[in-house]
């Protein structure tokens, strides 16, 4: 079983930065892709940033050129550090990490139990 955890929300005032960090443990053969969603209330959850194995991002245009995610592969970590937050940023970030178990096993997606963004004008 593997576990995903998210940590470094709160609240910020417009403009400002937070980093968010998310680890993911237990029975890891190997990690492929990790990243980054958020949800707003009465919106659907919607892809912010993702990261591949060998580094390469994805962004949503909404958040290009203020948020850059990274990775750890040794610590199976993954960070979203925000920038130049909005108020349209408040949402509930999820990470998630696409992990194999075992060897020649099929690789399933695991999310965390989000963590809160408010960012006030």
């Amino acid at each position: 079983q593997v576990h995903v955890v998210e940590s470094g929300g709160g609240l910020v005032q417009a403009g400002g930065s937070l980093r968010l960090s998310c680890a993911a443990s237990g029975s890891i053969f190997r990690l492929r892709d990790m990243g980054w969603y958020r949800q707003a209330p009465g919106n659907e959850r919607e892809m912010v940033a993702v990261i591949t194995s060998g580094g390469t991002p994805n962004y949503a245009d909404s958040v290009k050129g203020r948020f850059t995610v990274s990775r750890d592969n040794a610590k199976n970590t993954v960070y979203l550090q925000m920038n130049s937050l909005k108020p349209e940023d408040t949402a509930v970030y999820y990470c998630y990490a696409d992990s194999a178990n075992y060897p020649g096993t099929y690789y399933s997606r695991q999310w965390g139990q989000g963590t809160q963004v408010t960012v006030s004008s």
